[in-house]
């Protein structure tokens, strides 16, 4: 019985190893063109796909300044899963572009592909000169690939690269949220791109029966950051997409205690509790000491120094394109200086708005 035994064990071990080594060969990768992925319906003109559909978000990533267009494709007939509002459930099949303009002409375009339950395939197309396709990138990416500035190159992510961001406790497509597709946009958000007539939002997916459970909500009152000033509204979106997707509750680095991934709930009276004026991303740097202190004033340093930019190390690092210091840490070469712009400003000045933000979140100044 014990020989019988372990010969069934063995065998039902083999019968794993096969199986783990068929999905491992056998598992879907990235086509050798992007006119392979499924993007185009006539490759030679470029045509896009009409079950590709646009969408912006409405708090986009900076990107050095690259013009950028977005593609979403759901299987026929799927539906998004959006019982947890800040956790979607893409339906397997699902596929995503994202193609990255400079100077006019195409350079990279970005591809997400949910090929199973627990898999996605990232990749990212290297355009060819002529402008006519654009071919698979190594895992380890290419660098320097475009001048985006004097002296600044553009480059394109490695896969691991790509993975920290998406991947930091689930994969996430980060401008496809309730949030940065919401209705109700802020218009005074950076770098944001209007909107089409043929652009996804949260009305499309509700009226076209694309997310379960029917949430019609998320049109009669569609997500918006609750702030209590139109600069907080727009520098607090800002800072969910630049620093949010890293600086979150459920990331890698959570220990550190900043938390600037803006939630649908943040903010809403009678939903959390939670005042408008101490949001998780106020809450957290408003008046607080940081792990990072500006180097010529340490003692006066804090992540956000309320009337005192000049200490405020949240600015500074938004600021710098040193190694060392700069965030984003990777994926940009060039600061965004209309961010900086905006926070020197937001901190600066709306001095009554800031007393009652340090005075509600419990922050020493």
């Amino acid at each position: 019985m014990k020989v019988l035994s372990l010969t069934i064990a063995l065998g039902m071990f083999a019968a794993i190893l096969a199986a783990a080594s068929e999905t491992e060969t056998t598992a879907p990768v990235a086509p050798r063109l992007l006119s392979q992925t499924g993007l185009y319906s006539d490759a030679a003109t470029l045509k896009i796909d009409a079950r590709n559909r646009p969408f912006s978000p409405q708090y986009p990533l900076w990107s050095d300044g690259a013009s950028k267009r977005r593609w979403v494709r759901l299987p026929a007939g799927s539906q998004i899963d959006v019982a947890n509002l800040e956790k979607w459930e893409l339906p397997v099949g699902t596929r995503f572009w994202k193609e990255f303009s400079f100077n006019g002409r195409k350079v990279e375009t970005r591809f997400l592909w949910r090929s199973g339950k627990n898999r996605w395939v990232f990749a990212s197309y290297a355009w060819n000169n002529a402008q006519t396709d654009a071919e698979l990138a190594s895992e380890s990416g290419i660098a320097d690939i475009a001048e985006i500035a004097s002296g600044k190159r553009h480059s394109i992510p490695s896969v691991s690269e790509c993975r920290s961001c998406h991947d930091s406790s689930r994969t996430e497509i980060l401008g496809f949220t309730a949030l940065q597709l919401s209705d109700d946009r802020d218009p005074n958000a950076l770098h944001a791109e209007p909107l089409s007539r043929d652009m996804i939002t949260l009305r499309t997916l509700v009226d076209e029966n694309l997310i379960s459970p029917h949430r019609a909500e998320l049109v009669t009152n569609p997500p918006r950051i609750a702030a209590s000033s139109p600069i907080t509204r727009t520098a607090l979106g800002y800072l969910s997409t630049n620093c949010g997707n890293c600086h979150n509750r459920d990331s890698s680095i959570a220990s550190l205690g900043l938390h600037l991934k803006h939630e649908v709930g943040d903010g809403r009276r009678g939903a959390t509790g939670i005042a408008p004026a101490c949001m998780p991303a106020l809450a957290t740097t408003a008046g607080r000491r940081g792990h990072w202190f500006v180097p010529e004033a340490p003692e006066e340093s804090r992540i956000i120094n309320p009337g005192h930019p000049e200490s405020s190390a949240l600015i500074r690092r938004v600021k710098s394109r040193r190694p060392i210091s700069q965030m984003p840490p990777i994926g940009t070469v060039v600061a965004d200086s209309q961010a900086v712009d905006l926070l020197t400003s937001w901190v600066q000045n709306n001095p009554d708005e800031w007393r009652d933000i340090v005075a509600r979140c419990g922050a020493k100044s």
